[in-house]
């Protein structure tokens, strides 16, 4: 039923509506849709279920987004067809028009979320103020990747590229918010390997996304720890500079426990425990929503992904639904901020519309407000 709502509003916009196209062009436009209809299910299974068959998925998500984006626009186009209609702009020409106008917009907006989402990130740069921050640590550069989803399109260049790209900005502490891969360690060995090149003068941490409870998460905490990255399993670390500290802590993330995984959940006491409860906190979770149990314990500051910005307008507004923010610095109780990352790669869908992807870089600062450049 779902997707017969996403494919009936682009059939009917491009072919249906009273354009009154050549016979040939509205039979190969019904095909073409009906033929998506009937073999997206059984690409996404082959694609993404236990064979894992990474030719399927690339085709299936692919079209998935293709068809997302004709939907949007087709929706809108068909709002637009309502309105000249009944301000007496005329039929099949009008017709016309609205869906050679979706037909153009849409692959504009294709051609360039496609271009987004493979290139390298570009650096998004934040002042987070943190008062109870030591003054031997003012200025920390955090820098943050999440979600880089690794996965059916091999992105091991991109993977390289992006290590470039962190290393440029000389981090103190750099961490992986999850979702790091769609798949197990073995399958995506190659795209991961360049996260080993990663530098950092105090520590670099990772945590499980929800992707990573499909495809062997215990694997990927021991993959990275092969590459020199502190996995917070649960668990936290602690960075001195100036004589001051800082405790990175990072949980699993909120549907570990649902997987069955043993001594997987996401365990914010458990991160803490034997912390100096004076020191500033730093915790990563893998997800926004995590933030009421952040500041319930008095975190400081709280990195999250997962959310992608929203990855394909409008996606936002449904990601808004589930999330307390989608992407951004955001203030939850008196203490406790949360900055959320549109990430770092993609999932699905080889584009990004209005959503674009990030390396952000995190400098910490004593006292003052918060500020985004």
């Amino acid at each position: 039923m779902v997707l017969v709502v996403l494919g009936f509003p682009p059939w009917w916009t491009l072919f249906g509506s009273g354009a009154d196209w050549p016979f040939p062009v509205f039979l190969g436009g019904t095909v073409v849709i009906a033929a998506w209809l009937v073999s997206f299910p059984f690409l996404m299974v082959a694609g993404h279920g236990a064979r894992r068959v990474d030719r399927a998925a690339r085709v299936a998500d692919t079209s998935l987004g293709v068809v997302w984006v004709l939907f949007t626009w087709s929706v809108l186009g068909g709002l637009v067809d309502l309105v000249l209609s009944g301000v007496g702009v005329g039929g099949a020409e009008r017709a016309r028009i609205v869906a050679v106008a979706v037909a153009v917009v849409s692959a504009g907006l294709l051609a360039w979320g496609h271009y987004e989402a493979m290139r390298v990130p570009r650096v998004k740069r934040v002042d987070v103020h943190v008062p109870r921050l030591g003054g031997g640590l003012d200025g920390t550069r955090v820098v943050v990747l999440a979600d880089t989803h690794y996965g059916p399109i091999d992105r091991a260049g991109w993977s390289a590229r992006v290590t470039e790209a962190v290393n440029a900005l000389d981090a103190d502490v750099v961490v992986h918010a999850g979702d790091i891969a769609d798949g197990t360690p073995a399958q995506r060995r190659e795209q991961s390997a360049p996260l080993g090149t990663v530098r950092a003068r105090l520590a670099k941490v990772y945590v499980t996304g929800n992707h990573e409870y499909g495809s062997e998460a215990q694997g990927w905490l021991d993959r990275m720890a092969d590459l020199g990255w502190e996995p917070l399993h649960n668990r936290h670390v602690v960075v001195e500079r100036g004589g001051d500290a800082l405790v990175l802590a990072g949980v699993d993330d909120v549907t570990a426990e649902s997987s069955g995984l043993a001594g997987h959940r996401a365990n914010l006491l458990g991160a803490l425990a034997g912390a100096d409860p004076d020191r500033p906190v730093l915790l990563v979770a893998h997800q926004p929503k995590y933030v009421p149990q952040a500041a319930a314990a008095g975190v400081d500051l709280q990195v999250s992904g997962h959310t992608h910005g929203g990855q394909i307008w409008p996606f936002n507004f449904l990601v808004r639904i589930d999330q307390p923010v989608v992407h951004g610095l955001s203030r939850h109780g008196e203490r406790t901020q949360l900055y959320t990352s549109r990430g770092t790669g993609f999932w699905g869908p080889p584009f990004r519309v209005f959503a674009p992807s990030e390396i952000t870089l995190l400098t910490l600062r004593s006292g003052g407000t918060s500020a985004t450049a």
